[in-house]
């Protein structure tokens, strides 16, 4: 079986349909990655209480190139582990653990929306805040279903009706035209309304900030939302142009949701336990812009 990294050196231009970032991207991925691994292992290492001589011990199977290759491998297509350490020539506990190892590492270089990205910088904030007032933000929100929790008071938490099945929800809300993801919810239950949901996500902006969402938005503040038909009634010929306009300009938001379900482990059934849940989507979250262009490696330093 065909090492994927061994696939896209030889054929750089695939790279985008194998690990769901382009070939650049993912060397620039590489150095940030290698960059927070090695300042890691440091810090294991300093405190660290030796028994053996140091560059002792069983020596890694793969390289780093490939253990990142393997973790993004693993978000874009979704693989049993047993197949993963196929694919990579490992058992399939040493792919899980290498998945694991990187994903908290892809977690911290890449933030999720623009919020999070200046979130510890409050004069970044602040200003984030109210440019971001020049917009008309986009809210829409997601499911994706689940396991069935063994827990009878979780499962009816979980349980969608809309879905007839247990299922996530997320809620993102984009740039107009789906430039970039300004903030994002993650791993809610999904019985959850959407404005409900919304009138939460609300408080992280200005009072002022405006929205555009669907139908299911209606009722909530500082929202736009199409005309609804009413009861026993039909639409004006006016509102149903209306309408379409707003759904022209709403589309983008479905753009960037299609984009993040690109990657299996976020379109269908959540394989992994539920706790990694967030994890695995707010990584997925952070491909997502960097590869749309919202988000240039590097960008921070690890120290």
């Amino acid at each position: 079986m065909k090492n994927p990294l061994h696939y896209i050196q030889e054929k750089p231009h695939r790279t985008k349909q194998i690990l769901g970032i382009t070939n650049d991207q993912f060397r620039d991925l590489l150095r940030q990655a290698e960059m927070h691994h090695q300042h890691l292992q440091a810090e294991i290492e300093a405190n660290k209480i030796r028994r053996n001589q140091k560059g002792g011990g069983r020596k890694p199977k793969l390289q780093i190139i490939e253990e990142i290759c393997l973790s993004l491998f693993d978000l874009r297509q979704m693989p049993t582990f047993e197949v993963l350490g196929l694919h990579f020539g490992i058992s399939k506990t040493e792919a899980n653990d290498t998945f694991h190892y990187w994903l908290r590492i892809l977690r911290k270089i890449l933030p999720a929306s623009l919020l999070e990205q200046v979130k510890e910088h409050d004069s970044e904030h602040a200003i984030a805040i109210e440019l971001l007032t020049e917009f008309q933000l986009i809210v829409d929100s997601m499911e994706q279903p689940r396991e069935r929790p063994s827990d009878q008071k979780e499962q009816k938490e979980y349980f969608s009706g809309k879905k007839r099945q247990h299922t996530f929800k997320n809620q993102f809300v984009t740039l107009p035209k789906g430039k970039g993801i300004v903030d994002v919810e993650v791993g809610e239950k999904g019985p959850t309304s959407d404005v409900s949901l919304f009138r939460e996500q609300q408080e992280k902006f200005d009072t002022n900030q405006m929205f555009e969402g669907d139908k299911a938005y209606q009722g909530g503040k500082n929202i736009s939302t199409p005309q609804k038909k009413p009861r026993k009634g039909e639409l004006t010929e006016e509102q149903k142009t209306r309408n379409k306009e707003f759904s022209s300009k709403r589309i983008f938001i479905e753009h960037v949701i299609r984009l993040v379900k690109i990657f299996r482990v976020a379109q269908q059934r959540f394989p992994l336990q539920s706790r990694a849940y967030e994890q695995v989507i707010l990584t997925i979250c952070g491909l997502v812009r960097l590869r749309i262009g919202a988000l240039v490696l590097p960008f921070l330093s690890i120290l």
